[in-house]
């Protein structure tokens, strides 16, 4: 892994940040941030399609070990990440305050809507 620079807040993280396993390998690059800035709560991130992973992957800010200026390391192995699931209606109902399901169910929400 190269150089990452220095850790960095959420508020600094940019679309197009790669994204490592704990143990180097690139896993694609951040498509977007998910928070609620207002409250300062850091949701995670959505992970764009990558060569060797052709789907949005979603990693909740417990499945990130630390964010830096140039790369986004996590704390779990690419497998453990969500997919974003077609059926937020049954999402939501499920959540029962589960921070992992919410961010999946905002990620899905995110991806989506037109940009």
């Amino acid at each position: 892994m190269t150089d990452l620079g220095a850790k960095i807040s959420y508020l600094a993280l940019a679309d197009g940040t790669p994204v490592y396993t704990a143990d180097s390998a690139p896993v694609g690059v951040v498509e977007h941030v998910l928070a609620d800035e207002r409250q300062d709560i850091f949701h995670g991130v959505i992970i764009g399609p990558s060569r060797s992973h052709n789907v949005h992957r979603f990693a909740h800010r417990e499945q990130i070990a630390d964010l830096y200026e140039r790369g986004v390391v996590l704390s779990v192995p690419v497998g453990q990440l969500h997919e974003p699931g077609t059926d937020a209606p049954a999402a939501r109902a499920e959540e029962d305050d589960d921070p992992v399901r919410t961010g999946v169910r905002r990620a899905w929400e995110w991806l989506v809507r037109p940009h």
